[in-house]
Parts: structure tokens; C-alpha cells; sequence
């Protein structure tokens, strides 16, 4: 990950798990709705330790039911 964006994906990272735990889901619930992410994808996106793809972000947002741009704000 560069580390000019780290502060981006942090904030990214820490909206997927406030958004994950508002829908009541856990890292392994969140990966059965979604076809191409694992629940160890989805905890190195919420602690920001892995680069990942918009197709990625966009999975994972369409799993749990809210915009990018939501998570890219904040909630």
C-alpha cells in the first residue's frame, strides 16, 4: 500500500466494520454474501492492511447494502 493513501484506507476500513456490525454481521457472514471476498480479505480491509481493487470495495458495499460513498464519508 502507498503510503500517501494509508490515512484513506484506514477510514475505509474502519466505516466497512461500523457498517458490518450495524447490520449485526460477522467477518464471516459479511464474505458468504459476497462472491469473490473471504472473511481474511474483508480483516485486512478493516485494519488496513492489504491494498485491495474498487471491484473489491464495490462487493463488499453492495453486500452490505450501502453506497462507496458512504463508506469513503464516513456514517
Amino acid at each position: 500500500m502507498k503510503e500517501k493513501y494509508r490515512d484513506n484506507f484506514v477510514k475505509i476500513g474502519k466505516n466497512i466494520r461500523v457498517a458490518r456490525k450495524e447490520s449485526g454481521l460477522s467477518q464471516e457472514e459479511l464474505a458468504a454474501r459476497c462472491e469473490t471476498v473471504n472473511a481474511a480479505k474483508i480483516s485486512k480491509m478493516e485494519n488496513a492492511r492489504e491494498d485491495y481493487n474498487l471491484a473489491t470495495l464495490l462487493e463488499v458495499c453492495d453486500a452490505l447494502e450501502i453506497s462507496v460513498q458512504k463508506i469513503m464519508d464516513g456514517l
